[in-house]
């Protein structure tokens, strides 16, 4: 049988290339497809790449389509190839390992590199950019070794590198030329804030610095500036921009200037033959964000399998940075002009920073620091220059409702072709119709069906407004997700669920409530295991295997299969027989390293899981918790007991904590932090409950972060007494364990539940405060210390730390 497909063979097998067939896809099956790509993976996001490097992802969590997806959909997928040229006059495209086929049309979609500055000594080893998962494995790599960063380059990217690096534990700077952090998508307002907020996270920064030279012999060893200046750094990350990759077109004779021309229906030069993407340049302008390059490959889809469509007209560039607790967006305009009218607030307290500027009273651009919930909204409104009217003023400003009194869903006036998730270019329509058409209620379904929201999660609201504007009054009946996807039932249902039926093991849970998966999953069963031990602290046997791997071993496993053990030092204090103890045992089973954490405690890093028990039995000190969904630390400062200007002794009262609710389960980890004055050396103001220390008394604050959804803490209420800090203390932790969602930070509960709320549960209704208090003290009878608990039984300490080693027959 003759195949009468056309043969389209795609040049590379990244982000742009691969959203383009996966669009030509669904609206046509008359082609033979084959991809060649240059790296050995199959498509992944290139800008999840942050967060692999920041340690949230692994490489498997950004794959996109995996090698079986390109099976299923019968496309042949060849990795590890370079193409050397496009013959267009007999159509065959060839690889330099003298690989030939044949096509019918070809897609080039080669994307672009770093860009990496003519100055002497770039060549050594420990220079490299940031831009795919070889670059993401040597930083790796490298923050295994050394210990100093220099990232050259203050936009996206470099940020973004920056804050990874930080996070593997290395000391980075910043280097950038000019004044202001983002120049090209930030105001001057807005960039500022950003620098502070990464200060305060880690980052050093050297601005309005030029390098002249990357000194060093056969390694790295630093920067030298124009100025005469010097940086020490034993790896250098160049992020100044991207150079597309134009190497095929200019080998094959295609028009090419910055990136490879092409006209609106992205044709080169070259009959039959496209381009898409970061190689590109579409009258005049090469595009480096993904948003126009899901437009560009629409537009080839659509022409390619014969549908009417306008062109690529261009677009208007937006931007979002995906960093750690940092929201950021721009779109369009930015830098405030004469003709400008400028609508702009900030508030301080909440970090937060909006700005609207108009033309004519049209919205030409905008920038948002701190809060980015209206970025969907201005992005379309920047792009069709819509006129500014008091319902839009409302909507962006926060004080818009409907008619009947709630905030309007931006959903309802976006345009059916507008892309809401960026990363994989899902438009609106698409995902209204996978609703209509499959029947979808949660958000998980669309991402399953759509791949909406399965990348940096950043479009998820907006997902949601469809979602809700779609299924109208059915929207909140409907639309409940339960607890992961092996139930619908939300974590309310299945905690009332256990007391009223009186349910005592995960598995009874499962079965007796129709879990879909009758082993559960990763998400479930440890949540099942905290619920179960939280409602019968006395009588529920704790189920090992539905911890966590940290937990069941009580240590915090380490990359190469070593572990860290933290012993406990309440408030922060330890006596000089302690600190012998960890020398001592730190020399004789040979500890990697001994750190200081930001808990004010030791880690010793580097212990074997066999040697685990011996560990901790020659400390003879208790389990830190380190590992477990439990009272971490309780950071103190001096207080005043030394420190002139402390009114409360804060090391006292933080060892009077940490000692009386240490070891008891909670959803998500739990820090507190005990000042001795309001100079807040031990910064109450980013932990779950921090204390600072009053020449009255004390007041609480509850629910900061300082983790990857940094939040100051909101101030609970004063008090005058020890006792009375202690019962409220007691109070708002049970509270936290008995409605706080498995996984839930506490910065996420109070936004959640409302500070009110939590007020009038534990401080102004004493009554309810004493019965919070009794249940905790009764499940703090029942806890002991995990690590003696091994050391006496031996069972225990042979099935799980003894390594065997198994015969040869």
């Amino acid at each position: 049988m003759i195949n009468s497909k056309q043969k389209l063979v795609v040049i590379g097998n990244g982000m742009a290339g691969i959203n383009t067939v996966e669009q030509i896809l669904k609206l046509t099956d008359k082609y033979e497809i084959t991809v060649l790509g240059n790296e050995p993976h199959p498509n992944y996001n290139r800008i999840m790449l942050s967060y692999v490097l920041e340690g949230s992802k692994t490489i498997d969590d950004i794959i996109l389509n995996d090698l079986q997806w390109y099976a299923d959909q019968g496309i042949t997928l060849y990795t590890g190839k370079m193409v050397k040229s496009i013959d267009g006059e007999n159509k065959k495209i060839r690889t330099e390992d003298g690989l030939e086929i044949d096509y019918d049309v070809a897609l080039v979609a080669t994307g672009s590199q770093s860009f990496i500055l003519p100055i002497p000594g770039k060549e050594l080893p420990g220079v490299i950019g940031f831009r795919d998962i070889a670059d993401c494995s040597a930083m790796l790599e490298a923050a295994k070794t050394f210990k100093k960063a220099a990232v050259i380059g203050g936009g996206l990217l470099g940020l973004e590198a920056a804050k990874g690096l930080v996070n593997l534990g290395m000391d980075v700077t910043v280097v950038h030329l000019m004044e202001d952090l983002m120049e090209r998508q930030l105001d001057r307002e807005a960039s500022a804030m950003l620098k502070t907020e990464l200060e305060r996270q880690g980052i050093k920064f050297a601005m309005q610095m030029q390098t002249a030279e990357v000194y060093g012999q056969d390694r790295v060893q630093g920067l030298r500036f124009s100025d005469g200046s010097e940086l020490e750094a034993d790896l250098v990350v160049m992020a100044v921009g991207i150079k597309p990759n134009i190497q095929v077109a200019v080998q094959s004779g295609m028009e090419t200037n910055r990136g490879i021309v092409v006209d609106d229906l992205m044709r080169t030069s070259v009959p039959d033959v496209y381009a898409v993407g970061e190689c590109v340049e579409h009258r005049g302008t090469c595009y480096g964000l993904v948003a126009p390059l899901f437009e560009q490959g629409s537009v080839i889809a659509k022409h390619l399998a014969g549908a009417d469509t306008e062109g690529y007209m261009g677009s208007v560039v937006s931007t979002k940075l995906k960093i750690s607790g940092v929201d950021v967006f721009s779109a369009g305009e930015f830098i405030t002009q004469p003709e400008h009218t400028v609508i702009v607030a900030k508030d301080e307290w909440k970090r937060t920073y909006k700005k609207v500027l108009l033309r004519e009273n049209k919205i030409v651009g905008t920038v948002l620091f701190g809060d980015v919930s209206e970025s969907a909204s201005l992005q379309k409104y920047v792009r069709q220059q819509t006129l500014m009217t008091d319902e839009i003023y409302g909507q962006i400003m926060g004080t818009g409702c409907s008619k009947d009194g709630a905030k309007s869903l931006s959903a309802e006036t976006m345009a059916d072709d507008e892309i809401v998730c960026g990363c994989n270019g899902v438009t609106k329509k698409t995902i209204v119709d996978a609703i209509n058409d499959n029947g979808l209620t949660t958000v998980d379904e669309i991402k399953a069906c759509t791949g909406a929201t399965r990348s940096c999660g950043g479009c998820k609201p907006v997902v949601e407004q469809i979602l809700q504007y779609v299924l109208g009054d059915s929207f909140k009946t409907s639309a409940k997700q339960g607890i992961c996807g092996c139930t619908t039932l939300s974590r309310d249902e299945i905690v009332e669920a256990i007391k009223t039926k009186g349910l005592t093991t995960t598995r009874e849970v499962m079965n007796v409530l129709g879990w879909h998966n009758d082993e559960g999953c990763s998400k479930c069963r440890p949540a099942l295991n905290y619920y179960l031990g939280m409602i019968n602290p006395d009588t529920y046997e704790n189920e090992g295997d539905s911890r966590f791997v940290n937990e069941r071993l009580h240590a915090n496993i380490q990359k190469d299969g070593t572990f860290t053990v933290v012993p406990r030092m309440y408030g922060g204090v330890t006596t000089p027989e302690d600190l012998k103890k960890i020398a001592d045992v730190s020399l004789k089973y040979n500890v990697k390293v001994v750190k200081v954490t930001g808990g004010q405690r030791l880690d010793l890093i580097g212990v074997r899981k066999e040697d685990l028990p011996k560990v901790w039995e020659e400390l003879d000190m208790p389990s830190g918790y380190a590992y477990a969904k439990s009272l971490r630390t309780v950071k103190t400062c001096v207080g005043s007991q030394f420190c002139r200007f402390g009114t409360q002794d804060s090391m006292g009262m933080g060892e009077v904590l940490e000692r009386k609710f240490e070891r008891l389960d909670f959803p998500a980890k739990f820090k507190l932090a005990v000042n001795g004055c309001p100079r807040n050396c031990a910064e109450s103001c980013t932990k779950d409950i921090g204390i600072v220390g009053n020449d009255g008394g004390w007041e609480i604050f509850i629910g900061g972060n300082g983790g990857i959804k940094a939040r100051l803490a909101d101030s609970l209420c004063k008090v005058k007494t020890d006792a009375e800090l202690i019962d409220i203390v007691g109070s708002v932790m049970q509270l936290y364990r008995e409605t706080g969602q498995y996984l839930e930070r506490t910065s996420e509960w109070v936004e959640r539940i409302g500070l009110e709320e939590i007020q009038k549960a534990v401080v102004h209704d004493t009554d309810h405060r004493q019965a919070l208090v009794e249940r905790i003290e009764f499940a703090l009878q029942q806890v002991e210390d995990p690590w003696k608990k091994i050391i006496n039984d031996e069972d225990s300490r042979k099935n799980l730390f003894e390594v065997v080693t198994p015969s040869i027959v």
